[in-house]
This record gives structure tokens, C-alpha cells and sequence, in this order.
């Protein structure tokens, strides 16, 4: 039995984020363990509640590893915790395009049986927060809003108009939250600035959240309210049971880290590690050679554009990275992966192992992705489906290979990303907890 809380909002920008973290940091402080969540294929705010809670940030998505996994996926992850802390996605009723409650916020919380904690942005309003709010808590009587922090308020006087109005709705206030600077994270062109390149300043903005969380918000009914959640019937996911490992020999498997490369999810690692691999990581940026006795490579997602020209720099690593690509060795590249991979990024030498240029772009591709794998890779056999997502503004030209990795049918039908030997580079971020076949055939092939 693990007490539990869903942070959500009725949009973007109302401050969940603020919230989430802040109540984790300040219950952690106050010596809870606190497990962290985040609904949806965010990399960022992961971890920040990472250092909020000195556990890993957690992803839930229920498009990309399937509702039935979320129960399972929270149980491990919450696994000897005594409260969870979950923030939510867009707005609470927001999910992917098109197909109804799917992996929204609130279908999290149900498939949890988690209260809500609506975050209202009052900044512009006073006793229209009491409609907005009663929208919001009689949309889904299966969504439980056991409460209401109210966020950006400008004065008493402000709070207390707010206060009387929300009296009528039945929707406890848990908190009430001015505007505070020293909380704010900066953004850039994907979202907020990723902890690994301002872990000073990260560290700064995680303490005035909790502080300003304590000041704000009743901390014992927020606790009562999480305590209130009743038992969750879910076997905790494992990855051990959800791969197969073959053989006593523990193949090297390289995972590229670093403040270039901060997108990954916990359970890859711990799949490739429960199919047999040795888990390695490394930074491009600092590192001139791979680990010692590389089989196999993993390049998530990241910020590549930030560190052009200390990664061309790394001269060394990057023929390191030609030349075991060229071996035929697994390596598996996504999104900056695939950057990485290109001849060149914004005109500077990369590892040159596609015979592809990237560049920064305007335009911002964003969305869930259904794939079929079109040829046999060291991810997936052809004719394999998997579900993955795409967030960037960068352009790799061209956008498939002689030998392409995925066919996606939205938002329009194209061919998408790159095999050839043991590379399978694309665009598409996956999350292998719905589809663990990917982690145990990429270690068969290191083997």
C-alpha cells in the first residue's frame, strides 16, 4: 500500500511542475521516501523530481506501454516507498490526439485510484475559479479531485476572493502559492533546461519549491489525502520476468549520458541488464574512447544541438563510434542518437556512420507514433509494431535510409530513420516496458 497523489492542471503553464516537485522535495524532507512519476513520454521533469527525491524519475505512459502496465509499472517503481507523487500531463483531460482519455492525466489516475490535485493558475481570475474547478471535478465522476492549490496569486485580498468563491464548490483549497521567482526554471526550444546542464542551479530552484510548497500548502491534509487512496491490486512490473536471457556471457552494452544526452528511461537499463548485459555509461562529451570491451550502443535522446561543437571536438570517440558501427556491432540511436550518427550537425563533423546531415530547424515535430518495423534490425523483426513518440525541431536529410527503420501512419504515411549492418537510427522514441523483445534481441545480437 502505497499513500499516492496525481498533480494535475486544467492546461500547460499552470505550474504543475512547480507543485509536483516542490511537495516531493518538502516531504522527502520531511523523511518520507517518496517515489516520483510523470505522466507521459517527458524526459525533463523526471529529473528534477529525480533530485527532489534522490530516486529515479519514473515515466507513465499509457499509449506507448499500454494501460495495462501502468498499475504494474507504478508498483515497481514505488517499490518500498510510503508515498507517491505523480505529475500529470498537459491538461487533466488531455491525451493523445484523437483517441479519447488515452494516456491522459486522468486516466493515470484512474487506472491508480489516485486522487487529483488540481494546480489552478489564479492569476487572472477570482470567482471564475469556482466554475472552472466544479468543470473539472463533475467532467469524470470516476476522477477523484480531492483537492485545489491554487497558484500565481497576487495578494491577501486576491487569496480571499478565491477562497469564498471555491467555499460553494466543495473542493477543498490544500494551497495557495504567490508568484516566486527563485522557483522558476528556465525554458528552451523543447521545455524546461534538463538538470544535468545546471545541476547548481537545479539544485537551488528544488529547494525554494519545497520552501515555497511548506509555506503555501497544508502538508498534513495534502499526506491525509494521499493516504486516503485505497489498495492498488497490482503485481509490481519486473524486468527480469519480462525478458529472457540466454547465455552466462555479459555482453558490454555502452548508454551514452552526459548533459548531451539526457533522455532515457530507468527501465531500459534495467532490461538490457536483466537480458543479460553489463550496462555501462558514458559521456561524449568528456569521454575520448568507449567502455572497455563495447559490444553494443545505446544513444538516446538529448540535446546535441547545445553541444555541437564539443562533441565534434571529441574527435577520438566519435571514429571510436564509426568504427564499431562499422564492425556491425548492435547499436541502437535515438533522436540525438540519429544526430549523433549523421555526417555533420548544423554544418559540424559528426560520427559520419549515416550518410545523412542534420540541421536545426523552426519547426517543432511533436506526437505519438504508431511504427512498424519495415526491415529486420537489432531492435525488431520486420513487421514488428511498436508505439514511440517524436519531440524535436532539428531535420535529418535525408529522412530515411536505402533501408529504413520504421513506417509510421501519422501524422502522414512515410518511411522514417536508418539500418544498416547493426545501426537502427530513428527519430522515434520507444519505451521498451511495452515491448521488452526489443531489449532481449539487442543483447542477442552483442552476443
Amino acid at each position: 500500500m502505497v499513500a499516492r497523489l496525481v498533480i494535475a492542471a486544467p492546461s500547460s503553464g499552470a505550474g504543475k511542475t512547480t507543485v509536483a516537485t516542490g511537495l516531493m522535495a518538502a516531504f522527502a524532507g520531511r523523511g518520507l521516501a517518496v517515489s516520483p512519476h510523470k505522466v507521459g513520454p517527458d524526459y525533463i521533469d523526471p529529473g528534477y523530481h529525480a533530485l527532489a527525491t534522490g530516486r529515479p524519475g519514473r515515466n507513465l505512459d499509457a499509449y506507448m506501454c499500454g494501460p495495462e502496465l501502468i498499475a504494474p509499472l507504478f508498483a515497481h517503481g514505488a517499490r518500498g516507498c510510503e508515498l507517491a507523487v505523480v505529475e500529470g500531463v498537459m491538461g487533466l483531460y488531455d491525451g493523445a490526439a484523437g483517441q479519447g482519455e488515452l494516456a491522459s492525466t486522468a486516466q493515470v489516475a484512474k487506472l491508480l485510484r489516485a486522487p487529483v490535485v488540481l494546480v489552478v493558475d489564479a492569476s487572472s481570475q477570482s470567482r471564475s475559479v469556482a466554475a472552472l474547478v466544479h468543470g473539472f471535478a463533475s467532467w469524470d465522476p470516476h476522477v477523484r479531485l480531492g483537492g485545489v492549490i491554487l497558484n500565481k496569486v497576487a495578494s491577501d485580498r486576491h487569496e480571499e476572493l478565491l477562497r469564498e468563491a471555491l467555499e460553494e464548490s466543495g473542493v477543498p483549497v490544500l494551497g495557495v502559492l504567490r508568484r516566486a521567482p527563485a522557483v522558476e526554471t528556465p525554458s528552451r526550444h523543447l521545455g524546461l533546461v534538463p538538470v544535468a546542464e545546471r545541476q547548481t542551479a537545479a539544485v537551488a530552484a528544488v529547494a525554494a519549491q519545497a520552501e515555497q510548497v511548506r509555506r503555501g500548502c497544508d502538508l498534513d491534509a495534502l499526506l491525509a489525502l494521499a493516504r486516503s487512496a485505497p489498495p492498488l491490486d497490482a503485481e509490481p512490473w519486473s524486468p527480469p520476468v519480462s525478458v529472457e536471457a540466454h547465455g552466462s556471457a555479459r555482453p558490454v552494452v555502452a548508454v551514452a549520458g552526459g548533459p548531451a544526452f539526457t533522455f532515457s528511461y530507468a527501465e531500459h537499463t534495467e532490461l538490457l541488464a536483466a537480458a543479460g548485459a553489463e550496462v555501462v555509461t558514458f559521456d561524449p562529451l568528456r569521454d575520448e574512447a568507449l567502455p572497455e570491451g563495447t559490444r553494443g550502443l545505446v544513444i538516446g535522446g538529448g540535446f546535441p544541438e547545445m553541444y555541437g561543437a564539443e562533441l565534434s571536438a571529441n574527435a577520438s570517440l566519435r571514429a571510436a563510434v564509426a568504427e564499431l558501427a562499422a564492425a556491425g556491432a548492435p547499436v541502437a540511436a535515438e533522436c540525438a542518437g540519429l544526430l549523433y550518427l549523421a555526417r555533420s550537425l548544423d554544418g559540424r563533423p559528426m560520427c559520419g556512420v549515416l550518410d545523412a546531415e542534420a540541421r536545426m530547424s523552426e519547426r517543432l515535430t511533436l506526437g505519438y507514433r504508431d511504427a512498424v518495423a519495415v526491415n529486420d534490425s537489432v531492435l525488431a523483426p520486420a513487421g514488428a509494431r511498436m508505439r514511440g513518440h517524436e519531440f524535436h525541431r532539428t531535420v535529418v536529410e535525408p529522412g530515411a535510409g536505402a533501408v529504413p527503420a520504421w513506417g509510421l501512419r501519422l501524422p502522414v504515411r512515410r518511411v522514417e530513420g536508418f539500418v544498416q549492418r547493426g545501426v537502427h537510427a530513428s527519430y522515434v522514441h520507444t519505451h521498451w516496458a511495452g515491448a521488452p523483445e526489443a531489449a532481449t534481441r539487442f543483447v542477442e545480437h552483442c552476443r
